[in-house]
């Protein structure tokens, strides 16, 4: 099986920032691309931001230069630094682990409240 733990999320004003870690352990092997993805009340949960095995972002538009995605292989862990936050950006967010044939893992995400 395979664990993640989310952790930064919480209070911000809008222009300010703050920097999601998701730490993944147990049966890690084939891992490869992780993503953090969100979900605003009455909305469906959307992709945010994406990062293959080999370091290849993806972003959704709405988040492009103010989100940055990246990993550390040897912490097992990914980040989503978020900054210029806006009101819109208020959801849980969640973090996603993917092997390589398809088998995805969900974290129990945390809150992102940006107060205008």
């Amino acid at each position: 099986q395979v664990q993640l733990v989310e952790s930064g999320g919480g209070l911000a004003q809008a222009g300010g920032s703050l920097k999601l870690s998701c730490v993944v352990s147990g049966s890690i092997f084939s891992i490869n691309a992780m993503g953090w993805y969100r979900q605003a009340p009455g909305k469906q949960r959307e992709l945010v931001a994406a990062i293959t095995g080999g370091g290849s972002p993806y972003y959704v538009d709405s988040v492009k230069g103010r989100f940055t995605i990246s990993r550390d292989n040897a912490k097992n862990t990914a980040y989503l630094q978020m900054n210029s936050l806006k009101p819109e950006d208020t959801a849980v967010y969640y973090c996603n682990a993917r092997r390589r044939e398809g088998t995805g893992y969900w974290g129990q995400g945390t809150q992102v409240t940006v107060s205008s």
